[in-house]
């Protein structure tokens, strides 16, 4: 029984061709999509062409919806194979077997799932489909950090303020966006009682976090505007 065997018939069992995640009850906290949500698609200006180019690929997964599209990628969990460590991953023929490998991957959560349940989920199943193998190596299963999905909500006077700022600099309304990013403080804040409101300065194109991470001149002078704008809206306290 080798170990990459092993772990590459793990790996293939957490999700499928087409996304879909197949860890038993880990869609269970997913909150249900409602109509007043689903309204909030309507409208924005995403071409699915245009992600498509910069994604590289002749096709995307709903290429032909584009709602279905944002929503996958913004309000449903997703899971990501990153890498395996411990194997051959240089160029040319190799036949060494690995006596030990480790399988990396990580689930994008949504709001209303709780990182320690997930957990529990995945080693549970993780633990059954290795348990049938029948394999004598031996499994490990570890996190190393796991934090809650933000959301906010985009009727209240907080997110009101931030549209009104928005348009007042850029002169159009804004899309509201959701996005899978880390800002573990923004959680916190909210915890503590308080309406939080990210609203970007950037572009897509930006490379956030890359070797070569940019920010427009444009952007970054709009974006103090957008600032001061915000200020003299929130305090007018004026809802939708």
């Amino acid at each position: 029984h080798e170990p990459m065997v092993d772990l590459v018939n793990l790996l293939q069992s957490l999700v499928d061709a087409n996304g879909n995640i197949l860890i038993p009850g880990v869609l269970d906290s997913v909150k249900k999509l409602t109509p007043e949500e689903e309204k909030l698609y309507e409208g924005i200006d995403f071409p699915l062409d245009g992600q498509r180019q910069a994604s590289g690929c002749d096709k995307l997964m709903h290429n032909d919806d584009q709602k279905k599209a944002l929503m996958h990628i913004w309000r449903y969990p997703a899971l990501s194979i990153h890498g395996i460590e411990g194997c051959h991953s240089g160029p040319g023929a190799k036949t060494v077997i690995p006596a030990k490998v480790t399988g990396k991957f990580s689930i994008r959560l949504v709001p209303d799932q709780d990182p320690r349940e997930i957990e529990r989920l995945v080693e549970q199943h993780c633990e059954a489909v290795f348990k049938k193998l029948g394999s004598p190596n031996h499994i490990k299963i570890y996190s190393e950090h796991g934090a809650k999905g933000f959301s906010g909500d985009p009727s209240d006077t907080n997110y009101s303020a931030a549209r009104r700022a928005v348009e007042c600099v850029y002169g159009i309304a804004p899309d509201l966006t959701r996005s899978g990013g880390s800002i573990p403080v923004a959680l916190t804040m909210q915890e503590t009682g308080r309406s939080v409101v990210l609203f970007p300065m950037g572009r897509n194109d930006d490379g956030h976090h890359g070797q070569n991470e940019k920010l427009d001149l444009n952007n970054f002078m709009c974006g103090i505007k957008a600032q001061a704008a915000y200020l003299v809206e929130f305090a007018a306290g004026k809802a939708k």
